[in-house]
């Protein structure tokens, strides 16, 4: 008689564990139309990086979530058709160099993902996955961006500068937009310092050879000096004009990948970055008179120092959304063992092969700085002649390297005028990017 109360409560307490344990999990409760904020910070556990979540769990960052599923993904019709054509022909060579299969050489173009299907059990699955990046990002073509590098501290933009900056890729870009390439450049890229008064005129030329051997050719032009000078391509892991953004950080990530050894670490569910417009299609952009297309931003407040409401810290992303997405975590240890960072973490999509997070960590295992990048969706715009191109559809932008230890943080990206250019598929004057001009671009 005494048993029965005795097994009635254990039946009862395993039924209840029972029901505990089919119940959702807190980052299970998170669906499109949800805020993550300080209230509901915990249900992201898992789903962003710790330095990440922590801004919402401080109030610091606030974004709404939305929902990207993978059918929504726009495909250039030639980008798709050239990767399916590359799958099983492309392999990776001892260092690193995307090759032919068989005959062991590089190809002389490449277009398309390398790698369309990357398998994890591959020893070099981390390596493909970041051409993958490359080869995505380098279809988009040439860009000229009039663009502020701003230095941002918790509560304030504390310093801007304004950049003139070049791109004209030889490699990944569509069979129209191909260039001569006898010098076998992957691409070669300009950047003059407009403002402030003390940068004005300072410009800085790089080359990069698709030739693993040859290193990344570099100059820069100081206006004090009034000359042109080689520079060594070894610091580039240093930041750029003291910033916190380095320029192997790029649009996400750009060291030549066969400085780093690769590996495939993980699959992960994280949340990402996005445009939340770009989302649902809509983006604008108009085709210049001399060739090209210019992007046209709707008048957002896009960061929190841009918002005088806004009490969070003052880099936040503050008209961006949240979107879970699959990624390939792949780490990059540099070879040169004097490279200010001892490892790359790197969250690569695995559908579409876009940068999401790039986590730099000390020699010691210390993070120290995070990249933090937004993700946009191709769309198609119609030139004036009935040609179709597909461009990164954008609204605002979000390139934001974050100084984990020091609380503050430089963000890129942003027009220096709302009417200002960041023209995409443009040509350039044939001598714009020789080292003799550079002093012509300086001041």
């Amino acid at each position: 008689m005494l048993k029965r109360p005795q097994v009635r409560s254990t039946v009862l307490l395993g039924v209840v564990l029972l029901l505990l344990s089919v119940q959702p999990t807190a980052a299970d409760d998170l669906k499109p139309g949800d805020v993550l904020n300080q209230a509901n910070w915990q249900k992201a556990e898992g789903l962003l990086p710790p330095e990440i979540l922590k801004h919402y769990q401080s109030g610091e960052y606030a974004n709404p979530i939305v929902d990207w599923p993978n059918d929504k993904y726009l495909w250039p019709p030639d980008f798709r058709a050239a990767s399916e054509k590359n799958s099983g022909q492309l392999d990776i060579n001892a260092v690193g160099t995307v090759v032919e299969k068989g005959t062991g050489k590089q190809p002389p173009f490449i277009f398309g993902f390398p790698f369309p299907i990357v398998d994890a059990a591959d020893s070099t699955a981390g390596a493909k996955a970041v051409w993958n990046f490359f080869y995505r990002t380098w279809y988009f073509g040439t860009l000229h961006a009039e663009s502020q590098l701003n230095w941002v501290g918790p509560k304030r933009l504390e310093r801007r500068s304004d950049v003139d900056a070049n791109f004209e890729y030889y490699d990944g870009v569509p069979e129209g937009e191909r260039l001569p390439n006898p010098e076998n450049f992957s691409v070669r890229f300009l950047t003059v310092s407009v403002s402030p008064a003390d940068l004005n005129g300072t410009a800085a030329l790089s080359w990069r050879y698709r030739d693993s051997s040859k290193r990344d050719s570099n100059w820069a032009y100081v206006p004090a000096l009034r000359r042109v000078r080689a520079v060594s391509p070894a610091n580039r892991s240093d930041g750029f004009l003291g910033s916190d953004m380095s320029q192997d950080d790029g649009p996400f990530f750009d060291g030549k990948p066969e400085d780093f050894t690769w590996t495939l670490t993980k699959e992960v569910d994280q949340l990402r970055l996005v445009d939340p417009l770009s989302l649902k299609g809509v983006a604008e952009a108009v085709w210049l008179p001399t060739g090209g297309w210019r992007g046209i931003w709707p008048d957002l407040k896009f960061l929190g120092y841009m918002d005088p409401d806004w009490q969070g810290v003052a880099w936040a992303p503050i008209t961006g959304a949240l979107a879970k997405r699959r990624f390939l975590v792949v780490e990059g240890v540099p070879k040169d063992k004097y490279y200010l960072y001892g490892r790359l973490d790197l969250y690569i999509d695995k559908e579409t092969f876009q940068g999401a997070w790039n986590r730099k960590f000390s020699w010691q295992g210390e993070l120290l700085n995070t990249m933090q990048v937004m993700a946009f969706l191709p769309k198609a715009f119609t030139r004036p002649d009935g040609k179709v191109d597909y461009n990164q559809g954008s609204n605002m932008a979000f390139q934001c390297a974050e100084n984990v230890r020091r609380n503050q943080a430089t963000v890129a990206g942003i027009k220096s005028d709302p009417k200002g250019g960041f023209d995409g598929r443009i040509v350039f004057p044939a001598n714009f990017f020789d080292t003799n001009s550079l002093g012509q671009h300086g001041k």
